[in-house]
């Protein structure tokens, strides 16, 4: 391990070198990459030198107990020290877990009704409100990109792209099915009913990720509408893309022009295709995503949200917490600050068993 950490901080030594050269602010591209890595090893560079620091401190203690006059100090500071390279050395192994290297990337949210009918678009709506609100809260931009409404105001279908630091490596926990328990608004006997939305989280890629072919494009247009049918826009500046090779389609009709609805759906496309292939690349390694923190198969069951008791409880992880107004409200902290922590645990195991 403390090969590794010397070889990262010399490799953060030598970014500070390249970011004193004045010729790296003529190539922004550069720069925006070397900004990037830096912050990354920052943590790990200064969790390096703190535990060197403590290695010293240790030696100096233990030069000391040979010294009577100063021997119960000694112990008291070798104590002190031992303790801190324990806490040190649990935080490097924490910091030197492989990265998920879409962790960086914006975000691509797909949020459908599902299993209770217009309760379940109802529900679909609470949660795009809830995400919205957890978005603006981190100072994220969240931008919708498709929004199908029932004549409630239900949310039957809606792909939004979340851009912010850190989104990805927030949110991909959240894919799968969200199961509610409430008194619907459409209920006049006061009967609590079970439904189900589904939340898929994918990264946004960048160009050089997907190469999509034009011939393998078909772009349809026609009239944005909002719930019932009503037109909200008398031109046909609504975009609906058609993936031939696989049939993933894609529609966005909340810009009004074409061109702008026509870019933000290529964006959605790419990133369906990303994760569709590295869905087949993840099959080989079935075992593996099974022993993580959920799969992320949108089948899955992963929370209830309980409204007449005021719980949610993840089921990935057992946790149960009693604010379910707060965490309605956007205050997702807590949950996903859990799973994190769970999954860097399970990987931190899986590390152990494989040495």
């Amino acid at each position: 391990m403390l090969d590794k950490l010397k070889q990262l901080a010399l490799r953060y030594e030598d970014l500070q070198a390249q970011l004193a050269d004045p010729a790296v602010y003529g190539d922004m591209d550069k720069l925006k990459s070397i900004n990037r890595d830096l912050k990354e090893l920052g943590p790990v560079v200064e969790a390096y030198h703190a535990y060197r620091q403590a290695l010293s401190d240790r030696e100096a203690a233990e030069q000391l107990l040979h010294d009577p006059d100063f021997r119960e100090l000694a112990q008291e500071e070798l104590a002190d020290a031992g303790a801190h390279l324990e806490r040190l050395e649990e935080e490097l192994k924490l910091l030197l877990l492989p990265r998920d290297p879409n962790d960086r990337r914006n975000v691509i949210m797909e949020l459908r009704g599902g299993v209770g009918g217009e309760e379940s678009a109802l529900f679909a709506h609470s949660l795009l409100r809830m995400y919205t609100m957890y978005a603006q809260s981190k100072g994220w931009k969240l931008d919708i990109v498709n929004l199908n409404e029932t004549e409630l105001g239900g949310v039957k279908e809606c792909s939004v792209v979340i851009e912010g630091e850190g989104a990805f490596s927030r949110l991909k926990f959240e894919s799968g099915v969200h199961r509610v328990q409430r008194v619907p608004e459409t209920e006049s006997g006061g009967r609590i009913h079970t439904s189900a939305a589904t939340v898929a989280v994918l990264p946004e890629v960048e160009d050089v990720d997907v190469e999509l072919n034009p011939a393998d494009i078909e772009m349809q247009v026609f009239r944005s509408s909002g719930a019932g049918g009503q037109h909200v826009n008398k031109t046909s500046s609504a975009v609906r893309l058609i993936h031939k090779p696989t049939g993933t389609v894609v529609e966005c009709q909340q810009e009004r022009s074409q061109f702008q609805n026509r870019d933000k759906a290529m964006r959605v496309l790419a990133s369906k295709l990303y994760e569709e292939e590295r869905e087949k690349r993840d099959a080989a390694e079935a075992a593996e995503r099974r022993s993580q923190v959920g799969s992320g198969d949108r089948s899955e069951r992963i929370r209830t949200y309980n409204f007449p008791q005021g719980r949610v409880t993840d089921h990935r992880i057992g946790l149960t917490l009693y604010k379910i107004d707060a965490i309605m409200d956007g205050d997702l902290d807590e949950l996903i600050d859990a799973l994190i922590t769970a999954d860097q645990a399970e990987r931190l195991k899986n590390g152990a068993d494989a040495d």
